[in-house]
C-alpha cells in the first residue's frame, strides 16, 4: 500500500542514514545500492555481540581522548571528540574487507583523530603514545629529525574471523589532503606486488586505499578532485578508494556557508559518480552499517565510495583553542550534548543487550589499561626503527653516494636495440617514426651517435631484463613532449598500440609508461607513493615542461625532500624536468633548479644536470644499482635531444663504464697545456654546448670548460682532481639562468672552498650569466639572443671585476679590484 511504501521510504531516507546515488549512470551499480538500502527487510540490525563490539570501540575512542585531556591539559592532540563513531566504522571496514579478500589497507588521514587511529585501530602501544606526550620519541633513530606525533605513520596486522589484514598509515604533513595521492600510489604498488607474474593484470581488490578527511578540506582542497580524477584511469587506478569524511561542520573557525559553494562537502565526488552515504555520527550502528555497505560496494565495483559522517568538534581547532569566539551558539549546544558512548550505552541497556554493570565494567577496564600504560610510559624504551623491512629488506641507509655498477655488455645493448627497432609484421608505423628507427638502427650498427632517447630506452630495457620494474608517467610521456621518446607506437590504420619495451623477454620485469591526466600535484604524489612501496622499480615522473612542477611544490617540499629525515621513509623517485634557455619565454625555460638545490642538505636527494646521453643512461641505472634509495632531480634537455654534438658512443654505456659527476672539456687535447691556461669555465647543463660553440668561433684555446654534472651532493673530490692542474688560472661559473636563479648561489661557496683547499691563485669563482631578474626568462627571441651573446662574451673574454659579488664585465680593465655591480651585462 501507499502507506507501507511511505513508511519504508521515510525509514530509508529520512533517518540517521541516507544515500545519494541518483547521479550514478551505471544501472548495475544503482540497482545494487537500491537493493542494499531499500525494502522492509533492510533495517539496520546487529547481533548482541556486534553491538557490544561497537560499544567497546566507542569507549576506547572517547576514553583515550578524555584521558589525554585530563593528563595533558591544553596540549595539542587534535582529538576526535565528537566523531568517535569513526573508530568502530574503521574496524568494520577492516573486518568486512578481510572477509572479501582484502590483504592490505593503505590509510591516509589528517591530524584530527590520528592518535586515536594509531592506538585504537593500528595497535600502537599506549605507553609509547604517552611517552611521546612526555617529550620522548616512539622510535629510536638518531639520524631522523622526527615530526610531531599527530603527523606520524605506523603499520600493523589486524586479524578478524581468521583473515589477517595488514594496515599501513602514511605519515602526513599539515597540508591536509596532500597524502591522498601518496596513499593511492602506495596502494597500486602493493596491488602490483600481489600479481603472480610481473606482466599479469593486477587484482585491484587485494588492497584498499582508505582516506579520512575533514569536511572543509575535502571540499576546499583541489587535490581531492585530482585524486578522484585518477580513480578510473588505466595508468593510475587503484581499485577505488574509500573516503571517510569526519564532518565537524566547521573548518578551523569557519562555518559551512563560507567553506564551500555546494550543499555537502562530499559533492565533489559526484564527478566520478561515487555513491555517498550521509550518516549521523550519534548513531554508531548507522555509521558502522554505512562502512560495511561502502566496503562491499568498493570490493564489487572497484570504484570510489564516500561516507560523510555528520558530527561535531567538542573542542576548538585544537585543545588550547576557544571555539566560542566565533561559534558561540554551536558551542553552547555542544556543551550540553551527551557524548556518543554514553548515548549508545544507555541504548544498549534499554535494549537489553548490556546491563549497567557490564557498561560500567567496560569503562573501568579501559580506564585501568590507560592508567597502567601511563605509569609505564616513563620506562618505555623505543623500538629500533624497522623501516627497512619487508620489500625494503636488503636496502641500506647510506651517507656516501657510491657510483654503483651501471655499465652493461655490448651484447645486451644490441639485444635491447634489436627490439627497439623491430616493427611487427602486421603493424603500420608512421613514416616519420620509421625514418627515426632506421637512423637508430644505424647507430646500433656503427656504435656511434647514441642520442638521449636511445640512451634512455637502453637504460630502461637493461633494468627490465635485470628484474627491476620501470614506471614512467607524465603529460605526453608515451611519445614525449618533444616527440623524442616514442615508447608507444600507434598503428596508423587500426590505432593498435605497440610498446617495444614490453616485448624484450618473457621473464622481464613490468614496464609502464603512462600519459597522465593534466595534473601535477596528484600525479607526482601518486608516483612518490608508488616509490615508497616498491624499491625494486625505477619510478619516474616527467613534467611536460620543468616549471610545471611548481604546481606540485607541496609534494616536493614536504615529502620528496624531507620524508626520509622526518619519517624514515626512503624513496628512489626520479623527476625528469625539461630545462634550458632557448628563447621560449618564461614558462618554458626554467625548471627552477635553484629551488631543488635550496632544499638539499644531509644527503637527502640528488640533483643533476647531465650533458651527455651516456651520463643520463648511467644515472638512471644508478638509481637501482646502489643498495640505498634517494630521490633524483634531473634537469632534462629540450634542444639537446637533437643536438648533433650531444651524443655518446655506445662504448660509453658498456661494461666497466659508469656515471661521471664531473666531465672535462671534450676538446681538452687541442687546448693549451694547463700551465698556460688563462681561465677555466665551470658550468652545468646545456650552456656547455653554447660555450663550446662560442669558443670555437672566437678561436680561443686557453679556456677549458668543465662540466659539473651532479650539483648535489657536491662532487668535491672529482672536481678537485680535474682542477688541480689549473691553480694559476681564473675560475668562472657560467650559467644561462639569471643570477638569482640557477645553481650559482648554491655552488659558489662550495667552489670557493674547493679552490682554497687546492691552493688556487684566485680562490673566488666569478659569475657570468644573465643579470638577476624577477621573471625566469624573456619572452622575446631578440632579447634572449642578445643576453646569451653578452654572457658568452663575458665568460670567455670578459675582464674580471669586483670581489664583492664576483661578476664579470668584458670592457672594464679592473682585474680583481673594486666593487662589483652584482650583474653581468657584457657591455
Amino acid at each position: 500500500s501507499i502507506t507501507q511504501m511511505l513508511e519504508i521510504l521515510h525509514r530509508t531516507y529520512c533517518g540517521t542514514l541516507a544515500l545519494e546515488f541518483m547521479h550514478i549512470s551505471d544501472q548495475e551499480e544503482k540497482a545494487w545500492l537500491q537493493e542494499r538500502m531499500e525494502g522492509a527487510d533492510k533495517e539496520i540490525s546487529f547481533t548482541r555481540e556486534g553491538k557490544r563490539a561497537i560499544f567497546q570501540k566507542l569507549v576506547e575512542a572517547e576514553g583515550l581522548e578524555s584521558f589525554i585531556h585530563v593528563r595533558f591539559t591544553g596540549t595539542k592532540r587534535f582529538g576526535l571528540d565528537g566523531g568517535e563513531a569513526a573508530i568502530p566504522a574503521l574496524e568494520q571496514i577492516i573486518k568486512r574487507g578481510g572477509n572479501l579478500g582484502v590483504k592490505q589497507i593503505a590509510l591516509g588521514m589528517p591530524h584530527r583523530g590520528r592518535l586515536n587511529v594509531l592506538t585504537n585501530v593500528m595497535g600502537k602501544p599506549f605507553r609509547a603514545l604517552f611517552h611521546e606526550f612526555k617529550g620522548g620519541s616512539a622510535t629510536e633513530d638518531a639520524a631522523g629529525s622526527g615530526d610531531v606525533k599527530y603527523h606520524l605513520g605506523a603499520s600493523s596486522d589486524r586479524e578478524f574471523d581468521g583473515n589477517k589484514v595488514h594496515l599501513s598509515l602514511s605519515a602526513n604533513p599539515s597540508h591536509l589532503e596532500a597524502v591522498d595521492p601518496v596513499v593511492l600510489g602506495k596502494a597500486r604498488a602493493k596491488q602490483d606486488q600481489f600479481k603472480a607474474h610481473p606482466l599479469d593484470i593486477a587484482d585491484r581488490s587485494t588492497v584498499i586505499p582508505l582516506l579520512m578527511h575533514g569536511d572543509a578540506a575535502f571540499a576546499g582542497q583541489g587535490i581531492v578532485a585530482e585524486c578522484l580524477g585518477l580513480s578510473g584511469l588505466v595508468g593510475h587506478k587503484s581499485g577505488g578508494s574509500i573516503h571517510f569524511i569526519v564532518n565537524n561542520q566547521i573548518g578551523f573557525t569557519t562555518d559551512p556557508q563560507f567553506l564551500r559553494s555546494s550543499p555537502y562537502p562530499s559533492d565533489v565526488a559526484k564527478m566520478v559518480e561515487a555513491p555517498i552515504f550521509h550518516v549521523n555520527g550519534d548513531d554508531p550502528e548507522a555509521v558502522v552499517y554505512a562502512a560495511k555497505v561502502a566496503t562491499e560496494f568498493r570490493q564489487k565495483f572497484l570504484k570510489p565510495v564516500v561516507i560523510d559522517m555528520f558530527c561535531y568538534r567538542r573542542f576548538g581547532h585544537n585543545e588550547g583553542d576557544e571555539p566560542a569566539f566565533t561559534q558561540p551558539h554551536m558551542y553552547e549546544r555542544i556543551k550540553g550534548h551527551e557524548k556518543v558512548a554514553a548515548q549508545y550505552g544507555k541504548r544498549l541497556i534499554n535494549e537489553g543487550a548490556m546491563t549497567q554493570a557490564e557498561v560500567d565494567k567496560v569503562l573501568r577496564d579501559y580506564r585501568d589499561r590507560l592508567e597502567t600504560a601511563f605509569a609505564a610510559a616513563d620506562d618505555f624504551v623505543p623500538d629500533k626503527a624497522d623501516w627497512l623491512d619487508g620489500k625494503w629488506s636488503g636496502i641500506k641507509r647510506k651517507s656516501e653516494f657510491v657510483r654503483g655498477e651501471t655499465g652493461i655488455s655490448l651484447d645486451m645493448i644490441q639485444d635491447i636495440g634489436a627490439t627497439l627497432v623491430r616493427v611487427p609484421d602486421d603493424f603500420t608505423i608512421h613514416r616519420t617514426l620509421k625514418k627515426g628507427l632506421e637512423s637508430r638502427h644505424q647507430i646500433l650498427k656503427s656504435g656511434d651517435g647514441c642520442d638521449w632517447a636511445l640512451a634512455e630506452a637502453l637504460a630502461f630495457g637493461s633494468l627490465l631484463l635485470e628484474g627491476y620494474g620501470v614506471r614512467l608517467s607524465g603529460q605526453d610521456s608515451e611519445r614525449g613532449t618533444f616527440s623524442h621518446r616514442h615508447a608507444v607506437w600507434t598503428d596508423q590504420k587500426t590505432q593498435a598500440r605497440h610498446i617495444p619495451l614490453k616485448t624484450l623477454r618473457a621473464d622481464q620485469a613490468a614496464f609502464e609508461v603512462v600519459n597522465s591526466m593534466l595534473s601535477e600535484v596528484a600525479v607526482l604524489g601518486f608516483e612518490y607513493g608508488y616509490s615508497l612501496a616498491e624499491p625494486k622499480a625505477l619510478v619516474l615522473w616527467e613534467a611536460q615542461f620543468g616549471d610545471f612542477a611548481n604546481g606540485a611544490q607541496v609534494i616536493i617540499d614536504q615529502f620528496i625532500a624531507s620524508g626520509e629525515n622526518k619519517w624514515l621513509r626512503m624513496s628512489g623517485l626520479t623527476l625528469l624536468l625539461p630545462h634550458g634557455y632557448e628563447g621560449q619565454g618564461p614558462e618554458h625555460s626554467s625548471a627552477r633548479l635553484e629551488r631543488y638545490l635550496q632544499l638539499c642538505a644531509e644527503d637527502n636527494m640528488q640533483v643533476a644536470n647531465c650533458t651527455t646521453p651516456a651520463n643520463y643512461f648511467h644515472i638512471l641505472r644508478r638509481q637501482m644499482h646502489r643498495d640505498f634509495r634517494k630521490p633524483l632531480i634531473l634537469m632534462t634537455p629540450k634542444s639537446l635531444l637533437r643536438h648533433k654534438q650531444c651524443v655518446s658512443p655506445l662504448a660509453d654505456l658498456a661494461s666497466g663504464t659508469n656515471f661521471h659527476r664531473v666531465l672535462p672539456d671534450d676538446a681538452a687535447a687541442s687546448l693549451t697545456p694547463p700551465s698556460k691556461t688563462r681561465r677555466v669555465i665551470l658550468c652545468s647543463g646545456k650552456v656547455y654546448y653554447d660555450l663550446y660553440e662560442a669558443r670555437q668561433k672566437m678561436g680561443l684555446d686557453d679556456v677549458p670548460i668543465v662540466r659539473i654534472e651532479q650539483l648535489y651532493p657536491y662532487p668535491q673530490t672529482a672536481l678537485a682532481e680535474i682542477l688541480q692542474d689549473y691553480k694559476a688560472a681564473e675560475f668562472v661559473w657560467c650559467q644561462e639562468e639569471p643570477q638569482n636563479m640557477g645553481a650559482w648561489t648554491h655552488i659558489a661557496p662550495y667552489l670557493e672552498e674547493t679552490l682554497i683547499d687546492m691552493g688556487a691563485k684566485y680562490s673566488r669563482p666569478f659569475y657570468a650569466g644573465r643579470r638577476a631578474a624577477a621573471s625566469t626568462a624573456t619572452g622575446l627571441m631578440r632579447t634572449h639572443l642578445a643576453e646569451r651573446e653578452a654572457f658568452l662574451q663575458a665568460a670567455l673574454k670578459g675582464v674580471l671585476t669586483g670581489t664583492g659579488t664576483n661578476s664579470i664585465a668584458n670592457t672594464t680593465d679592473n682585474h680583481h679590484k673594486g666593487q662589483g655591480k652584482g650583474d653581468t651585462n657584457g657591455k
